[in-house]
């Protein structure tokens, strides 16, 4: 780390490694390129740093396989009668007017947008995705209480009401196992409710996911909500909506994404493909070196490797078909 070695800043570039070789070792210097080459070559890149979320469910694994086999099943299980929705709410969604026009792009010149906007307030969207169609159910309003979210149990049950079962895959906040999604899921369920066993956490938590029910949530491995399909909608909804919007005011707000939303079930819904298989992501080849490694014939460039590149070099394990 740079604090060890006394350096002031946070990263080590080319530079202070050269630097402090040749200041600790000065009998064995390395020039800059040197230092370059061999880092290279062992694929260490000490200037580059990505965010990562460790996740401390010991779990992890075997949940992670669950939900990808119950992707796996969706489309079936949606010819059976049975809906696998995945649910969360996207928050804190601004309104903004910009002060100013925005300009067209021409040729030549890309679009232009002001930088100065008026804040209209925010919005909260709840959204469900049917994961064997790809469209979306939705409530748009300013709050995502546990009140909020139950009723848009009630409306997605309302909307998928021919199904004889749903199921929500949703995070582990807490408004998402509340006394008011207990009643919901009971009401479903045609159960009586049951206040006396819903008074703690666990108990709430433990009705609303068991088995046996038709209509039950599955609950996501902690600091795993990248497993989640919605976030891949609204991945959609803030690249081609969000990001560029340009409203008056909230009614407007509401309006435009109202419409975009029925023209997306309409015309764009697709189920997504699901590529992880809840397998340790392990790479035998860095990406970046694959190239070097063809041209100096320790890797095979054609679709179908031979025989022996197959054996030594192995492909990768998301390549793999598991069984």
């Amino acid at each position: 780390m740079p604090e060890s070695s006394g350096s002031p800043g946070t990263r080590r570039s080319l530079d202070d490694l050269a630097r402090q070789l040749v200041n600790d070792y000065a009998a064995a210097a390395m020039s800059r390129s040197t230092i370059a080459r061999v880092l290279r070559a062992a694929d260490v890149q000490p200037h580059r740093c990505r965010y990562w979320l460790n996740s401390h469910d010991p779990d992890f694994l075997d949940r992670a396989r669950d939900l990808s086999r119950l992707y796996a099943q969706a489309l079936r299980r949606h010819g059976r009668g049975h809906l696998l929705l995945c649910t969360d709410e996207k928050t804190g969604m601004q309104i903004l007017q910009r002060l100013h026009p925005t300009r067209p792009c021409r040729p030549g010149a890309p679009q232009r947008r002001e930088y100065e906007y008026v804040r209209h307030g925010t919005r909260c969207l709840l959204a469900s995705l049917v994961v064997a169609t790809g469209e979306v159910v939705w409530d748009l309003g300013p709050t995502r209480t546990a009140l909020d979210f139950a009723n848009h149990l009630l409306h997605t049950a309302d909307r998928c009401w021919g199904c004889r079962g749903l199921t929500w895959v949703v995070d582990n906040l807490n408004t998402h196992y509340s006394r008011e999604v207990c009643e919901v899921l009971a009401l479903l369920n045609d159960q009586a409710p049951r206040p006396g066993r819903w008074r703690t956490a666990a108990q709430r938590r433990a009705y609303v996911a068991a088995p046996g029910h038709r209509f039950r949530l599955v609950f996501l491995p902690r600091h795993g909500s990248w497993l989640n399909q919605v976030e891949l909608f609204f991945s959609v909804l803030a690249r081609r909506f969000l990001r560029r919007g340009d409203f008056a005011g909230v009614e407007q707000f509401e309006e435009r994404l109202g419409i975009f939303l029925e023209a997306y079930n309409a015309a764009e819904a697709h189920p997504y493909r699901w590529s992880y298989r809840g397998e340790v992501r392990v790479r035998g080849v860095p990406f970046r070196r694959q190239r070097e490694q063809e041209q100096q014939g320790r890797a095979w460039c054609h679709r179908r490797p031979l025989r022996w590149s197959r054996t030594l070099y192995p492909p990768r394990p998301y390549h793999r078909a598991t069984g």
